[in-house]
C-alpha cells in the first residue's frame, strides 16, 4: 500500500469525483481510476458505488478513508519533525480562522507575528468552524479557531468567551429589553450562517433544548449582510457581544442572549498528539503572550 496511492484515493472523496481529484493531484482521471481500482485490489473489498453520477463510500471506503487521513497527517508530520531536526525549518504556518471573530481577536496578531518571525510564511484558509475541524483532521492545517466543545480528536488553547447578543428591528417588541431567551424568539424567524458554521449548532441545539425547531428565512456568510437583514425586521439574527460592539452605526436593537450553554467560546485547536512545527508553536505562544486566552 503506497502513500501516494492513499493520497489520490482520499482526495476522489474529499473533491466528490475523479475528474477534480485528478486536477488537485496533477494526474490524468485514468490514472486517479487505476490507483483507486489498485488499492480495493490490494485490500480485496471495494471502496466506492460507482453507479449513478457521482462516487459515494462504500462501509469499507468509510473505513479505508477515516484511517488513510490519519496517516497521510501522520506521514506530513514526520517530514516536518525531520526537516526541523536537520535545522531546514520549513517556515510555514498553514492557520485555518473562521470568518466570525477573527479581524478584531487575531489581525493585531499578525502584525506582532510577522515583525518577529520574517521568515515564516503564513498561509491562511478560511472557513466555518466545522469546516475547519475537517480541513485540520486532514492535516491540511497546523492550527485552526473553533469554538468549543471539539472533539476528543482535538487539543485546544482557549482564545476568547463572549455572550452572544440577538439583533432584532427596533420596531421589535423585544427590542428595549437588556436581555431575553430563545423561548421569547421561537415565535420569529431566524437569520443564521452558512452551513458549517460553528456558531448555528449553538443556536439550533438550545432551541432544541427549548423544545422547538426554528423557521430559518435566510443565511449567510457575510456578518454585516446578516446584520443589516436583521435591522429591516427579516428576522433575528445571532452575534457575539463583542462583535456588534465594533459596529455601533448598525440601525438595530443588540439584546443579550441570556440562555444557558449560548456563549461563543473560541479556542485554537490541533491534531491530539500531533508534532506542532516551530512556525505552529510560535503563534500559540504569541497568543497566550499576548493575553488573548
Amino acid at each position: 500500500m503506497q502513500i501516494r496511492t492513499l493520497r489520490i484515493f482520499a482526495e476522489v472523496v474529499r473533491q466528490g469525483g475523479f475528474s477534480q481529484a485528478a486536477k488537485t493531484v496533477f494526474a490524468t482521471q485514468s490514472t486517479v481510476s487505476k490507483s483507486v481500482k489498485q488499492l480495493e485490489d490490494e485490500l480485496g473489498v471495494p471502496l466506492l458505488d460507482r453507479t449513478g453520477h457521482r462516487s459515494t463510500l462504500t462501509s469499507a471506503g468509510e473505513i479505508v478513508y477515516r484511517r488513510a487521513l490519519k496517516i497521510l497527517a501522520e506521514r506530513d508530520d514526520l517530514l516536518a519533525e525531520l526537516d526541523e531536526l536537520r535545522g531546514r525549518k520549513r517556515g510555514t504556518l498553514r492557520l485555518g480562522l473562521p470568518p466570525v471573530g477573527s479581524s478584531i481577536l487575531f489581525a493585531p496578531l499578525f502584525a506582532i507575528y510577522r515583525g518577529r518571525y520574517p521568515g515564516i510564511d503564513i498561509r491562511l484558509v478560511e472557513h466555518g468552524s466545522q469546516r475547519l475541524e475537517e480541513i485540520l483532521a486532514a492535516g491540511d492545517i497546523d492550527l485552526a479557531a473553533s469554538l468549543l466543545p471539539v472533539s476528543d480528536d482535538f487539543e485546544w488553547q482557549d482564545v476568547a468567551t463572549e455572550p452572544l447578543v440577538a439583533i432584532l428591528p427596533r420596531s421589535h417588541p423585544l427590542a428595549d429589553e437588556p436581555s431575553t431567551d430563545l423561548a421569547h424568539l421561537r415565535d420569529f424567524p431566524f437569520i443564521l450562517f452558512e452551513a458549517g458554521f460553528g456558531l448555528n449548532k449553538i443556536i439550533l441545539d438550545a432551541c432544541r433544548r427549548r423544545g422547538f425547531e426554528p423557521t430559518i428565512v435566510a443565511r449567510s456568510s457575510q456578518i454585516d449582510f446578516i446584520l443589516e437583514l436583521a435591522a429591516a425586521g427579516l428576522g433575528v439574527a445571532f452575534l457575539p457581544q463583542m462583535i456588534v460592539a465594533q459596529r455601533s452605526h448598525i440601525a438595530a436593537a443588540c439584546v443579550v442572549l441570556a440562555e444557558p450553554q449560548t456563549e461563543w467560546h473560541l479556542a485554537m485547536i490541533w491534531r491530539r498528539g500531533a508534532y506542532l512545527s516551530h512556525a505552529a508553536q510560535a503563534w500559540l505562544d504569541l497568543a497566550r503572550e499576548a493575553h488573548i486566552t
